[in-house]
């Protein structure tokens, strides 16, 4: 499946309206384990299908990301992926936790 880029607080607060589950991945552009996380978001985008993958670039998108945690009460890092369900997040992790096999194994 494709992943989407997300720019804006009013564009994230409409695909978790439309959405019950998703995953969204946050994204340094500067940081090479964010590169190398990013990468693995990126082969298992490419070979599931099953929910909708977004993604945000933290340096691009800082008041979302900000509003994310702040929100949500989860912790600002980047990398960091973050497993959506019926409007809380469900499943979170960072920097080298981020691999294709454990997005496969919480994004079930």
């Amino acid at each position: 499946m494709s992943k989407t880029l997300v720019q804006s607080v009013e564009q994230f607060e409409e695909l978790a309206k439309e959405n019950g589950t998703f995953l969204l991945f946050k994204n340094s552009t500067t940081c090479p384990i964010s590169h190398a996380a990013y990468e693995e978001f990126e082969n298992f985008a490419a070979d599931h299908n099953e929910i909708p993958l977004y993604y945000l670039h933290v340096q691009e998108a800082r008041s979302l990301s900000n509003y994310i945690a702040e929100t949500y009460g989860i912790k600002h890092e980047s990398p960091q992926a973050l497993l959506f369900k019926d409007g809380k997040v469900v499943w979170n992790a960072s920097h080298w936790k981020i691999t294709y096999s454990s997005l496969g194994e919480n994004v079930k």
